[in-house]
């Protein structure tokens, strides 16, 4: 295999998690106000129409007010950016087990990954020769990226 097209099958791997990551990130407040409107949404519909300040603030807060008390009663900077992290990477990895998972399991093997990689260098072989030319990859950010291909005969921008 030539170094172009396994930097390329690299680069295509790669840039499938990526995206994902972007996506994610890009939705990030709408998903937010969406999660905040339902739980209001529901004390409502359980209150029979009209919630007291305390339903709206355990509808609010509630994770925020156990992180809180799982800590002692109070929380650090450093607790809360760890509690938002782990919340955060752990959402991502749920999406990309669910993008490569073939089986269904909620576990991601080496033919998983393998499968998905088949999958996108498929796409990507529009002629399907068996080889990704330049011509036939994205010329926009369409793979989670805007890079292009510079001219040389072994190098990316």
């Amino acid at each position: 295999m030539r170094k172009t097209t396994g930097l390329a099958l690299a680069f295509v791997a790669l840039a499938g998690a990526v995206g994902t990551t972007a996506y994610a990130e890009n939705n990030h407040s709408a998903r937010m106000r969406e999660g905040t409107m339902m739980r209001l949404d529901k004390a409502m519909k359980d209150s029979n129409g009209t919630i007291s300040f305390d339903q709206f603030s355990d509808a609010m807060n509630a994770r925020l007010k156990k992180l809180v008390a799982d800590n002692g009663g109070k929380l650090t900077v450093a607790q809360l950016a760890d509690a938002l992290e782990k919340a955060r990477f752990e959402e991502m990895a749920k999406r990309i087990v669910a993008r490569y998972d073939t089986k269904g399991d909620g576990t991601l093997t080496t033919d998983d990954i393998t499968g998905r990689e088949k999958k996108v260098f498929a796409m990507l072989d529009r002629n399907n020769d068996g080889k990704i030319e330049r011509n036939e990859l994205p010329k926009s950010g369409r793979m989670g990226g805007h890079r292009h291909w510079d001219g040389g005969d072994d190098s990316m921008e």
